[in-house]
């Protein structure tokens, strides 16, 4: 274990993707206290430890003890996040926990692909 320490505060964090979210639990979100998380890597193995990852995130925004609004962007659809979205909103809502989701494109050269904006 690490040893214990004041929470860091930052104004983006990205998540870990593939077998790296694994080491992402509550203490984690305890102690890295972002004003938003970046969920990305749309993987098969993303979809594997991404609901204990949001689980996490709940609980250890739980143990912030101030009222700090947060924002989840997942840069990814699935079907994981649609449900845990679906079975926790209310329980986000009492967090301060925004989840963004886009519908917005950007078209660049002879692609187009989902994006949105954030300002801090």
């Amino acid at each position: 274990a690490a040893p214990q320490g004041p929470p860091v505060y930052v104004d983006l964090a990205y998540l870990p993707g593939s077998w790296s979210a694994r080491t992402v639990d509550e203490e984690f979100f305890r102690r890295i206290r972002a004003l938003c998380y970046v969920v990305s890597g749309d993987d098969h193995l993303k979809e594997g430890v991404l609901r204990p990852l949001l689980d996490a995130l709940l609980a250890g925004k739980h143990q912030w003890g101030v009222d700090i609004q947060v924002t989840l962007i997942p840069t990814f659809d699935s079907l994981v996040m649609h449900e845990w979205y679906q079975e926790t909103h209310e329980r986000q809502q009492e967090l301060g926990i925004t989840v963004l989701g886009s519908n917005s494109t950007v078209a660049m050269q002879d692609e187009t692909f989902p994006a949105c904006k954030v300002e801090f």
